[in-house]
């Protein structure tokens, strides 16, 4: 697993470059990239919170915009998601310990509504899309007298999510609905967001 995260965190880190040291913008157009960092809840729904719980993750991301785009944003997203087995799971089956473990590298495009509220604090209604290919890694652990051994599965899948939430910029809120075959879930994240660089 820590395999894994090292080279979706090369990847995201070489994104991020290529995003950033593009070369210089035209003097006549705005540019910014941002940085974000968010953590949250996730919930799992239909058939994968039967075996699983509640879980959290967190993530890194990288966007970009310019004056030609605005108010849409290009980003590029690279997660960790942990979920744990349930009691239930555990009391019906063999089952003595189950956790998945997802880590997504998703790229996407957010798009900023137009402020509800500017005077106090600048308050924007958002949405989001993007597409993920994603690890998973399932431990299944067994009770002792199950007779059947352990083991883990290494997975690689395509999904996608969807979101919607409230930002003020340096500050957002956001539900994000994601899909993967077998293994769909809500997440709840609250995101800080940074300039990383900005011309304008």
């Amino acid at each position: 697993m820590i395999k894994a995260f090292s080279k979706y965190f090369l990847l995201f880190l070489i994104i991020l470059q290529s995003i950033t040291f593009a070369g210089e913008p035209p003097a006549s157009k705005a540019v910014g990239v941002f940085l974000s960092a968010g953590v949250g809840a996730r919930l799992p729904i239909g058939d994968f919170s039967n075996s699983t719980d509640l879980g959290y993750g967190l993530n890194f991301e990288a966007s970009y915009t310019d004056s030609d785009y605005l108010p849409f944003f290009l980003f590029a997203r690279l997660g960790y998601e942990q979920f744990p087995g349930s009691q239930d799971f555990y009391q019906g089956t063999d089952y003595s310990n189950y956790s998945t473990t997802i880590i997504p590298v998703s790229l996407g495009l957010r798009y900023y509504f137009s402020p509800l509220v500017e005077s106090v604090v600048l308050l924007m209604p958002t949405v989001e899309g993007s597409v993920s290919y994603t690890y998973f890694e399932v431990l299944n652990e067994f009770k002792a007298d199950a007779g059947r051994s352990n083991y883990r599965e290494d997975l690689w899948k395509f999904g996608g999510t969807v979101g919607a939430g409230f930002s003020m910029f340096i500050l957002e809120i956001m539900a994000n609905y994601t899909y993967y075959e077998s293994n769909q879930y809500l997440s709840f994240n609250l995101n800080v967001r940074l300039p990383l660089f900005v011309n304008l």
